[in-house]
Formats: C-alpha cells, sequence, structure tokens
C-alpha cells in the first residue's frame, strides 16, 4: 500500500488539497500499479513560526 505525506506550508483550501490527493492518487496508480483504494494521501499542515529555511523562520519573511 503505498503512502505518500505531503507537508507543506498552511494556507491551501480544502479544494487545493482534494485536487492534489486526486492527481498525487492518480500518478501512483499510473506509475506504480497499485489499486486506487490502496493508496493513501496524507497532508500536513504546518503553521509558517514552525517551518525555517536558511535559519529564517517563514513567519519572520
Amino acid at each position: 500500500m503505498p503512502v505518500v505525506i505531503v507537508k507543506m506550508l498552511e494556507g491551501r483550501t480544502t479544494d487545493q488539497k482534494r485536487q492534489l490527493a486526486r492527481e498525487i492518487t492518480d500518478v501512483i496508480t499510473r506509475v506504480t500499479g497499485a489499486p486506487e483504494d490502496q493508496v493513501d494521501v496524507v497532508i500536513e499542515d504546518h503553521p509558517r513560526e514552525n517551518w525555517a529555511k536558511a535559519g529564517v523562520l517563514y513567519a519572520d519573511k
């Protein structure tokens, strides 16, 4: 059972997440041949104050 974990900054709409999950599932099934009902997509939203790049929090940018 393929499991895909997407980590991103919060702020996307439910519709965007729905489309992302759909398209990731489509790619996984096409490439691996796994049945659609065996593909899990986990979307983790992270607050800007919990994510940094190059030593700087996104909340400070």
